[in-house]
């Protein structure tokens, strides 16, 4: 691969990620973090996680490759993989914006291993999740490049975290 996988996610304090099949704390200045961080490049998302975005369509202005097990499942303006190999495919000859892994749980289970950053928005707080992100700061291969700054919104703290695989 010309170019490395990394992976975006909002995090509460336990590594909660959702609820009830949507995220289950949204902080609009980490929507704009991820605008920003995933800017023009590739995402890699589940199908319920395409779902969950605004009218249930293919991020703008980035190219969208959907992971689904459901071999009829098609949808415009994006690429379908039906295996984490077929979309390792896909991106092989990489993208010189980046390629982010955005989602859901399972996806970025599958994808983990193939990722060298994690840019995560760490929100101090745990509201209700049923799915959680791997812990990375109990992962030895994963080390805090960044800790980001204490920024609040609505009374919620949070920060802009880089991690990065160390092995």
């Amino acid at each position: 691969m010309k170019n490395e996988l990394s992976v975006v996610v909002a995090a509460g304090s336990n590594w909660g990620i959702g609820y009830k099949g949507t995220q289950n704390l949204v902080i609009s200045e980490d929507r704009k973090h991820f605008r920003e961080v995933t800017g023009h490049g590739t995402v890699i998302v589940g199908r319920r996680t395409l779902l969950d975005f605004p009218g249930g369509r293919p991020l703008k202005n980035r190219r969208n490759i959907v992971l689904t097990r459901d071999s009829g499942f098609a949808v415009e303006g994006a690429d379908v993989a039906h295996s984490v190999e077929a979309a390792l495919e896909l991106v092989s000859d990489g993208d010189p914006e980046g390629v982010f892994v955005c989602g859901g749980a399972s996806v970025y289970r599958a994808f983990l291993p193939w990722c060298k950053r994690a840019f995560v928005t760490r929100i101090d707080a745990a509201p209700p999740a049923d799915v959680f992100f791997p812990k990375l700061d109990r992962m030895p291969e994963w080390r805090l490049a960044d800790p980001g700054e204490e920024l609040e919104s609505g009374g919620i703290k949070y920060r802009f975290q880089v991690w990065e695989r160390v092995k």
